[in-house]
């Protein structure tokens, strides 16, 4: 049968909360939720992904205009972007602007475009070795006529979309502190959901 308690209560017995007790205990829980979870997702939104959407066509066929991106800032926290890395950087010319290109040349290397071809001269290549870019181009074709060779600290960066792309054949290659991180994600539109993995090339 139950067991009632006569006389002083236990020492782990506690009062009943008052209602005001109650709200301020339920205010003190959410601002530590509040707190953690800001202290989970500031670092991981400002220090290691951020989102984007495109704007423009340049990189088509692979991305069009208002898709959404996932960028991967801690790899380059890591180490350097490697060719065939799709990135997100400043505009030299306006920085406050953001671009997406394609790594094509990297540091110390020659970029050399003619009759529509990319070659690179590097230490492996002293001769020069023709970039094959039949996995992501519709059309394999560069239109320019120019010889780059880049600092060690520049990259060169092009749009998938040669026709129709402001890119380093203009503005110049763009360096290495103007690069905020590489496409990890496609998000949106869901049927276009896709994971990036780095670009391989035949030949390097």
């Amino acid at each position: 049968m139950p067991l009632k308690w006569f006389g002083r209560r236990p020492a782990t017995e506690t009062l009943p909360e008052t209602p005001k007790a109650k709200t301020v205990a339920l205010v003190l829980e959410m601002i530590q939720v509040l707190a953690v979870s800001l202290a989970i997702i500031i670092p991981v939104r400002w220090f290691l992904i951020q989102p984007f959407y495109v704007q423009g066509a340049s990189m088509e066929p692979n991305f069009f205009d208002h898709e959404y991106l996932i960028i991967d800032e801690l790899s380059y926290r890591l180490g350097n972007p490697q060719r065939g890395d799709i990135v997100v950087f400043h505009y030299p010319n306006d920085p406050k602007q953001f671009f997406i290109k394609r790594v094509i040349g990297l540091p110390g290397e020659t970029v050399e475009i003619s009759d529509g071809k990319i070659r690179i001269y590097n230490v492996p290549h002293p001769n020069g070795i023709l970039l094959d870019e039949t996995a992501y181009l519709d059309q394999d074709f560069t239109a320019a006529s120019q010889t780059v060779t880049l600092k060690a600290d520049q990259f060169y960066l092009l749009g998938d979309n040669r026709s129709s792309s402001l890119d380093s054949r203009f503005f110049g290659p763009v360096s290495r502190k103007h690069i905020v991180g590489r496409v990890w994600v496609r998000g949106y539109p869901v049927d276009r959901w896709r994971y990036f993995d780095q670009q391989t090339y035949p030949n390097f």
